[in-house]
């Protein structure tokens, strides 16, 4: 009869039981977050370190979330009583915006915005699919580069 070893069942019980083939999907096509191109320098955006703690821990659970499924996804997740979405895609920059657009930002981006709670957007771009697919990069990355607490990026009226 074969001796228990409790430590080495804790051990195997606590190994993961898949590859990364098995979830492939996800690296391939759920939304990731990128912040090489954060702009903290503008009067209308804000940094890190200006939002409470409580702003911050309700931004880092939704970017928690919005990890979960694709960018189409939020993209027809509605929000509120409109017609308005989790994530909307612009286009081009904005021209009735209290923000410039960063020269360190490539022109040919589809800018975009994520609704976090009440006014307060998480600001940046995709690289547009065709761009994509020749520069062998992934168009489900979001690359953050302005924090707007009070909806000035894009301004209806």
């Amino acid at each position: 009869m074969k001796r228990q070893n409790p430590l080495k069942e804790r051990f195997l019980t606590s190994l993961p039981l898949t590859l990364i083939e098995n979830v492939a999907d996800k690296f391939r096509n759920n939304l990731s977050f990128n912040f090489q191109f954060f702009d903290n320098a503008q009067p209308a955006g804000q940094d890190f370190r200006d939002w409470n703690h409580e702003q911050l821990h309700k931004l880092l659970d939704k970017v928690k979330e919005y990890c979960k499924n694709p960018s189409t996804y939020w993209l027809k997740l509605p929000v509120g009583g409109g017609k308005n979405h989790i994530l909307e895609i612009y286009g081009k920059f904005p021209v009735r915006s209290e923000f410039l657009h960063p020269k360190f930002v490539p022109l040919d981006v589809d800018w975009a915005r994520f609704r976090l709670e009440g006014d307060m957007r998480l600001i940046g771009f995709f690289v547009n699919k065709e761009i994509c697919t020749r520069l062998i990069a992934s168009p489900n990355i979001f690359y953050v580069v302005f924090l707007d607490r009070e909806h000035k990026f894009y301004k209806q009226s």
